[in-house]
């Protein structure tokens, strides 16, 4: 080994030198950094990641490899001093590795002198450090690979030119041989094949962030065969002169060759190990997770898992394919024999694409694909289809990646958080699965139903009838629950009413009536409880046995793992034929919650929450009346989970002016009285994103309207800084656009003795306005259009509440009698059988105040989900923008307490954006970069004149020593 050092110190002083070593550097540099900023539009793509650095580095690095190389053996022997180093007494594979460790060497400190741009990268954005040591370590083996096969083509000839036109198609040849446009040219099985001996596909994909034993052992295995061939080269030189030794000759050849030959087996057997990688990105998103191990663990059918996938497909999906084939397969792994994963291209079996389409509805979806030389439309598959039992999924290619655009024209596509979309669909199949079968099956322990009701003499004559149907069903469901279900039925009257004042104490039940002219009270309360889980049942509004039993298995399957989640859904126009009208329409977020429950529109205007929901979200509120803040109230006191998005103002998006105007939400008063509510202010913030809105200019002292993309402080732009990082609900979210948001209050005397959480804030550098003028005026007030408040200040737009809540409407009769009494003094008084003629009674009550479990999540921006406001951040980031829709995902999950798919969902990798900077900002770190790579530059210089004095030195006191002696 000190031999190898010592050739390599000599090589390194040969190379630093002359100015190959300097120019390399130089040029090394300066293509980096041109590339970096100016060919892949660094600060255009907003994207805090250093892929541009490496995407042209196995291109790069064959020229300049080559370059390097090209005069190490060439340069020996045409001086002729090859022979001396042959006879020397130093062995021919100390000789090639001193002169392959100097090349490394040097090829490191180019490496080294590009780490100012990760740095500067993680100083404007949140850089995931994983894939750029993965893609430094993949530069290394890549450079190694190049300076083997350099070091034999050089040991072959004396002419450096020579040398360096061979090493540069060698290279080629192993880089061309994966890349994707000759891949394409086969089908599936060969392209998978090819990839495999590509010396680029293997860089892509450590560069990923995933060390994979394979793709290491395949770069040794390169440097492996090409230095043993060149030391094998300079053994056949040395016996160019002594050709006795015959036999030796041979067995140098059988060596080299079967360590060739070992080296190409061991990257065969290798293809079969999977798991002997090590994922080094932000949360292994390229790993599957123990929320996935989770849901796999509860299969009992087979889960049948094949992708479809066509052999000829767009060139940026192409890449994308054995990226999913390897997460497929660690699902099959996992499953511990339940998962069977399968692949098939299906143009080439019609009989599976005719299946396919009919049963599945899987198309094929026409791309378009276009070069400098022609331009066509490909056909092709990229789908995954989940099927457990008689439930399937189906993933196209809009679910499974994420488009970028990069530059003018070009395009960057990635996976979008691949096992979040396979398991969600895993999640959804077979909870829909189960939801078709035995209902106590998924309970694991028993539950009990308490229940308050009075004795039949004292109930309404549709409510004793209702009571004999609540022992039939309770009797039906006993049956069936196989000791799961344990009745407690109890008269809150009796005793003097002693029952009745604990259930009012510990669960605010109230007795109900039937309206307000009517003084008889009783009580028709169920509950179903197990361990410290509390679920109320709510009385039915149909009063049959039927609409009873689907409340009670409703609130039962709460209890049961495997049934999916109903949210009712709250916005401007739903539940009168559409879920909103024009201009407030939320079917982005919609479709994307239907994903993972079963959402259902609700106006609110009967007084009640469908009694299936598990969660209750309201968009954007306008005027409730008390009915509908009623049915919000009762059903926090159920212990429910609210969600509220909403705001003071209703902001109008004419197509010549834009304008806020201030509107009632009807909430007011309930929300200040559960201790939150909304200052009627706009916040404004300097740290924002930009927005295509219509300015007026001056041209010749006529005004003309355009529109131009400006930053615009009604758009706050939310950073990791700005939001709670400690809560799930922010999980996987790293930049946000909260616009037109409303500051929030949060009465610490009324929520003492409940947690909460404050999620988001906007900057330190934000103020609030209450001015209904939301134009921007740059004449008047400069760069941001509008006059800075004097009072600045982080602002919170969201916050959280769980705990007790006590209902607005605790002492005061139900709205809703109140809604019948009046309609009764209007036609008369009426008795029970003229009710009952006209329908079924009201039976309402109110209760006083909610169980700790109850959950209220306020957002202070009533469009910041809507479509209108995800179509304009998706302008303004030339990426499909769904950071509100996830942020509401993660609010339901967290309500839903589902911690598993939250968990996934926080592994994406593509949200991680650069924080705002103007062009000046932009231009100051350009050209820091560019003078850090000349600092370098210089310190390499002066360190290696440094050490060439100090050996200069040496040798003189060496010489002056020996002339004395």
């Amino acid at each position: 080994m000190r031999d190898v050092l010592r050739i390599a110190r000599k090589e390194m002083a040969t190379l630093f030198a002359s100015p190959i070593a300097y120019l390399f550097l130089a040029a090394f540099l300066a293509v980096n950094l041109f590339i970096f900023f100016w060919v892949a539009t660094f600060f255009a793509r907003n994207i805090a990641d250093v892929t541009p650095l490496f995407q042209w580095m196995p291109v790069l690095l064959i020229f300049l490899v080559a370059a390097l190389n090209m005069r190490l053996w060439s340069e020996e022997r045409r001086a002729g001093t090859l022979e001396m180093l042959l006879t020397a007494p130093v062995s021919p594979t100390r000789l090639v590795l001193g002169k392959f460790v100097a090349c490394l060497g040097l090829v490191a400190v180019a490496l080294a002198l590009t780490l100012p741009l990760p740095v500067t990268v993680s100083l404007l954005g949140p850089l995931d450090w994983g894939p750029v040591a993965g893609a430094y370590v993949a530069s290394l083996l890549l450079a190694a690979a190049y300076i083997a096969i350099g070091l034999y083509v050089s040991s072959r000839s004396d002419n450096q030119i020579v040398s360096l036109i061979a090493t540069v198609l060698i290279c080629a040849v192993f880089y061309l041989v994966g890349s994707n446009g000759f891949v394409d040219l086969f089908g599936y099985r060969t392209a998978d094949f090819l990839r495999l001996l590509g010396s680029g596909s293997r860089f892509d994909s450590i560069t990923r962030g995933v060390i994979d034993v394979r793709d290491l052992y395949y770069y040794v295995s390169l440097v492996g065969v090409f230095l043993a061939l060149n030391v094998f080269n300079l053994e056949r030189m040395r016996w160019a002169a002594d050709r006795r030794n015959a036999r030796s000759h041979t067995v140098w050849r059988a060596l080299t060759l079967l360590l060739a030959a070992n080296f190409l087996v061991g990257n065969l057997w290798l293809q079969q190990i999977g798991w002997a990688r090590a994922d080094l990105t932000k949360g292994h998103i390229y790993s599957i997770s123990p929320a996935t191990r989770h849901y796999l663990s509860e299969l009992r059918e087979p889960l049948l898992i094949r992708g479809y996938f066509s052999a000829h497909t767009h060139p940026l999906l192409a890449p994308l394919v054995p990226q999913l084939r390897d997460l497929l397969k660690e699902y099959a792994v996992a499953g511990h024999g339940k998962v069977n994963v399968e692949f098939v291209d299906p143009q080439q079996h019609p009989n599976i694409e005719r299946r396919a389409r009919q049963k599945y509805g899987i198309q094929p979806v026409a791309f378009r694909e276009a070069n400098r030389y022609q331009a066509g439309v490909v056909t092709s598959y990229f789908n995954i289809l989940i099927k457990y039992g008689d439930q399937y999924q189906v993933l196209n290619y809009r679910d499974l990646i994420d488009v970028k655009a990069r530059g003018a024209t070009g395009l960057d596509v990635r996976l979008r958080n691949p096992e979040y979309q396979i398991t969600r669909s895993i999640k959804k199949v077979l909870y829909g699965y189960q939801g078709g079968g035995d209902l106590f099956a998924n309970i694991s322990r028993p539950v009990t139903l308490h229940g308050y009701i009075s004795a039949t003499a004292k109930l309404p004559k549709p409510l004793a009838h209702l009571r004999e149907q609540l022992d039939q069903t309770l009797t039906q469901l006993k049956q069936q629950a196989h000791g799961k279900l344990l009745v407690d039925i109890r008269d809150p009257q009796a005793n003097g009413g002693v029952l009745a004042r604990q259930i009012g104490a510990k669960y605010g039940f109230q007795p109900l009536t039937l309206g307000l002219l009517n003084d008889s009270k009783f009580y028709f309360y169920i509950m179903l409880q197990s361990g410290s889980q509390t679920v109320p049942v709510p009385l039915p509004r149909e009063l049959t046995g039927a609409a009873l039993k689907r409340g009670i298995e409703a609130g039962l399957k709460r209890f049961a793992n495997g049934f999916l989640r109903t949210i009712d859904v709250y916005t401007p126009g739903a539940g009168d034929g559409g879920y909103a009208r024009v201009g407030k329409s939320y079917r982005t977020l919609m479709d994307k919650l239907r994903e993972d429950a079963v959402v259902q529109p609700t106006s609110l205007k009967s007084g009640h929450v469908a009694d299936a929901a598990d969660l209750l979200l309201v968009m954007a509120p306008e005027t409730l009346n008390k009915d509908q803040v009623f049915a919000i109230d009762q059903f926090l006191m159920r212990g429910g989970t609210v969600i509220i998005a909403a705001s003071p103002y209703s902001i109008g998006l004419g197509q010549r002016r834009l304008s806020a105007h201030r509107q009632s939400t009807g909430l007011e008063k309930w929300l200040a009285f559960q201790g939150l509510s909304l200052k009627p202010t706009l916040v404004l913030d300097p740290q924002n994103m930009p927005f295509p809105i219509p300015v007026s200019r001056d041209i010749g002292g006529m005004m003309v309207q355009e529109i131009q993309s400006i930053n615009y402080p009604y758009f706050a732009d939310l950073r990791r800084a700005e939001m709670n990082r400690t809560s799930g609900i922010t999980a996987g979210i790293d930049q946000l656009t909260f616009n037109w948001a409303s500051p929030l209050v949060i009465d610490a005397a009324r929520n003492k003795s409940r947690k909460v959480v404050r999620l988001l804030h906007t900057s330190s550098g934000s103020w609030t306005s209450s001015s209904d003028n939301i134009e921007p005026n740059f004449a008047a007030n400069g760069a941001l259009g509008f006059a800075p408040g004097k009072q600045r200040g982080p602002q919170w737009v969201a916050a959280a509440v769980q705990g007790r809540f006590q209902s607005y409407f605790k002492g005061k009769p139900s709205p809703l009698l109140q809604q019948g009494g009046a309609s009764k003094a209007a036609h008369g008084a009426h008795d029970a059988k003229s009710s009952d003629k006209q329908g079924p009674p009201r039976v309402t009550g109110v209760i006083d105040h909610s169980p700790k479990s109850a959950r209220l999540m306020l957002f202070g921006s009533a469009t910041f989900a809507s479509d209108t406001a995800l179509s304009l951040a998706t302008s303004a980031t030339q990426t499909r923008y769904l950071g509100p829709v996830q942020l509401i995902q993660n609010a339901v999950d967290w309500s839903l307490e589902d911690p598993a798919l939250l968990a996934i969902r926080g592994r994406s990798e593509f949200a991680r954006m650069l924080r705002p900077l103007d062009h000046d900002a932009q231009l100051f770190w350009e050209y820091l970069n560019y003078a850090l790579a000349l600092l370098g530059l210089l310190i390499v210089y002066m360190v290696q004149r440094q050490l060439r004095a100090r050996r200069q030195h040496y040798y003189r006191r060496v010489l002056l020593s020996e002339g004395g002696a």
